[in-house]
């Protein structure tokens, strides 16, 4: 695409340069996930500054549509992925009745002695190893969420399921256990070196942190879900009715 300014316009040279940046993201190929011209070689093909051009990526960055990593570059923000905490389901119903592709980027499944908070959510022993259940996923251009699950060894998890499938659907049809009840804990947290590395983000960045509990029809526990999401990819909503 050429990049071209009319420097004779009444319009001022930094709402030229906006104007052209958001026809530029409009172009499949950088809303592919291609990153954008650096502000070096912007500000030289449109023969402005790097202080006008500055200008005008830092109003897309403030709207949400431009990210900006240091160290890599410039690219067009994805659209936040959002969550309704009335109605829940497995992250791959819930992302499937939105119509959202996902991919599986990683999953990791180990037998391991559950931590302390663990064990006391279950009511197990802390040397009884429990199946954990790791898992890397996001749309199929990058990963936008990191879930650790364990699970009581009541359900009957094996770990040799086909965990590409969504877990309530495992569990019900594999194992005859219903999720029925959800309780979850939401907050903010910054992301350590681990998360960090996961989600593609520097360590110290933002990400919401969603602890979830599941229970099944008799409300005894099955599920302990951790869940850490890139702050700019995801939001929760909640809504609420007055009786």
């Amino acid at each position: 695409m050429k990049l071209t300014i009319d420097h004779k316009s009444h319009v001022p040279l930094h709402i030229q340069a906006e104007q052209l940046l958001r026809t530029l993201i409009s172009d499949p190929e950088y809303a592919g996930g291609k990153l954008l011209p650096n502000e070096v070689d912007l500000a030289k093909q449109l023969a402005i500054s790097r202080t006008t051009i500055r200008q005008a990526l830092n109003k897309l960055v403030y709207e949400g549509l431009l990210i900006r990593k240091k160290g890599i570059g410039t690219k067009v923000a994805m659209k936040s992925v959002s969550s309704r905490s009335n109605n829940w389901l497995s992250f791959s119903q819930e992302m499937n009745a939105r119509g959202i592709p996902i991919k599986n980027f990683e999953l990791h499944l180990s037998w391991v002695l559950p931590p302390e908070e663990v064990a006391n959510f279950f009511e197990v022993n802390t040397d009884k190893k429990i199946l954990k259940l790791e898992r890397l996923r996001g749309r199929p251009e990058e990963p936008f969420v990191y879930f650790i699950s364990y699970f009581h060894p009541r359900v009957g998890l094996t770990g040799e399921e086909d965990f590409k499938r969504p877990l309530y659907d495992i569990l019900e049809k594999d194992h005859l256990v219903i999720a029925t009840l959800s309780k979850e804990e939401i907050s903010a947290k910054s992301a350590d070196k681990f998360i960090a590395s996961k989600l593609e983000i520097e360590a110290g960045s933002p990400v919401l942190f969603r602890k979830r509990f599941v229970f099944d029809q008799g409300d005894r526990p099955i599920e302990y879900n951790l869940g850490y999401y890139k702050a700019d990819a995801f939001i929760y909503t909640n809504e609420s009715r007055r009786a």
